[in-house]
């Protein structure tokens, strides 16, 4: 939350990146915004992956419309990649639903597949402290 504040003070950018995050952290898995309790309207670049919590491919970018069309209009993957799959869109779509539920207010069975995520991993880097592994970053990581 403070870098708002920091974003704010000296009329900065902030981008996120939520490839490790989203579909992971916050009580229903929206990331590091739903973590922290920002609004999402105040990171001016979100950006992210479906391969990791959506088991798909590709990614987005979340931004203000003049950025995206900016990104649309000028950007190499615009001009010369091609669109994602339809298979692949309805696989990461069918994952952010099983999360999210069909009206995005979350699911019971969403909110278990977090917790247990976050349970698993804090038992792995436990289990590899005893085993004399050194395990960086935050204890849910």
């Amino acid at each position: 939350p403070e870098i708002i504040a920091l974003k704010k003070k000296y009329k900065a950018y902030l981008y996120v990146d939520e490839a490790h995050s989203i579909g992971a952290i916050g009580p229903t898995g929206r990331g590091v915004c739903e973590y922290w309790g920002v609004d999402p309207s105040e990171v001016d670049v979100l950006v992210g992956t479906f391969t990791k919590s959506f088991a798909s491919v590709g990614g987005y970018i979340a931004g203000s419309q003049e950025l995206i069309e900016h990104l649309r209009t000028s950007s190499y993957g615009s001009v010369y990649g091609s669109s994602m799959s339809a298979p692949c869109a309805q696989q990461a779509l069918s994952a952010l639903r099983v999360l999210t539920g069909p009206d995005g207010t979350g699911t019971d069975d969403g909110k278990r597949r977090i917790q247990r995520l976050r349970d698993n991993t804090s038992y792995f880097r436990t289990e590899l402290r005893k085993r004399g592994f050194v395990a960086f970053g935050n204890g849910y990581s």
